[in-house]
């Protein structure tokens, strides 16, 4: 049982509103960073993807800790993803019980597809004829045949989470996507909010080490200029009114919002310190007031996808 918020999913699972984010962490790192976080902080959510390359040494460490009584399987909340090559539903089953392998796990807490696009085994050919009506049958199987509690989305569009809930036999449970101050995803967290779908956000911190990200090919990619939220005058004013941090006057601006955090650190002090805003509320006004920072802009526009039919940004792409 988590000893911090949680939100009730749609089918009675409670998520931890608080976990630890893994994009970008090294099998060192990861590994010191998933013991502090769950052995000495007691983080109750521990996100990771398939893309991560780093299920194998989560799911190394964890079992370490549960074989030494350290922790038991129900504190840690488990969160991963299917990458892109695995969304068709002829391979998405197969694809989750080989995350759940290297997870050492039976099942996990929530699986979701990492993005709306489909691709082929090989990663590179767009699978064109594979919808998000269709990803998401594939989902619905690994929810029937019991290797998640719970399943949901990442990076996709209102309208496509509308769009299969209209079909849906399981109901979308949890969506994760960008969004932190200026991202607040209004839009989407009103079509969530119809369909009764809880949301994560990632990059809640505005992702400053989003430029230091190497593909496995070791090739960096190219981001846009853009504003430090961290640096953002209002967030700096009541970080001095709190006596917090501007990091966790952005994450307590989510949580705010009943919104689910991951803030990804592998320093010890920093992953303590995202753990303590829950010893302070912002006021309605400072919410408001964060809600309409005036400067808007997506970091993550995914630009892998553009030319699939399901890319979920194509309105937004110049």
């Amino acid at each position: 049982m988590s000893a911090f918020p949680t939100i009730k999913l749609q089918n009675g699972v409670e998520m931890p509103i608080i976990g630890l984010g893994t994009w970008q962490s090294t099998d060192d790192d990861v590994r010191k960073a998933v013991e502090v976080a769950v052995a000495e902080a007691k983080y109750p959510l521990i996100d990771t993807a398939e893309i991560y390359q780093n299920e194998e040494v989560i799911g190394d460490i964890l079992h370490k800790l549960i074989s030494e009584g350290k922790i038991k399987r129900d504190d840690v909340f488990i969160t991963t993803k299917l990458w892109t090559n695995n969304l068709n539903p002829a391979r998405s089953l197969a694809a989750a019980r080989e995350c759940l392998k290297r997870l050492q796990l039976e099942k996990v807490d929530l699986l979701l597809c990492h993005m709306p696009a489909a691709f082929a085994e090989n990663g590179t050919d767009q699978e064109k004829d594979v919808s998000v009506e269709d990803v998401w049958r594939g989902l619905e199987a690994i929810y029937d045949a019991g290797l998640a509690r719970a399943i949901g989305v990442s990076n996709w569009s209102a309208e496509q989470v509308d769009r299969v809930m209209k079909t849906a036999k399981v109901p979308i449970h949890n969506v994760q996507n960008e969004l932190y101050l200026y991202w607040p995803q209004h839009e989407l967290t009103e079509v969530c909010k119809k369909h009764g779908i809880s949301i994560t956000s990632y990059g809640s911190l505005g992702s400053p080490g989003r430029v230091n990200f190497t593909l496995p090919t070791g090739q960096k990619l190219d981001w846009a200029a853009a504003p430090n939220a961290l640096d953002d005058p209002k967030v700096k004013e009541l970080a001095e009114k709190y006596n917090k941090s501007p990091a966790q006057i952005l994450l307590r601006y989510v949580i705010e919002r009943g919104i689910a955090v991951i803030p990804k650190s592998v320093t010890p002090s920093r992953i303590h310190e995202n753990l303590k805003v829950f010893d302070f509320k912002l006021t309605e006004d400072e919410v408001k007031a964060l809600d309409f920072a005036p400067h808007r802009q997506r970091l993550f526009l995914q630009p892998f996808m553009e030319g699939h039919p399901e890319d979920p940004f194509k309105s937004e792409r110049v």
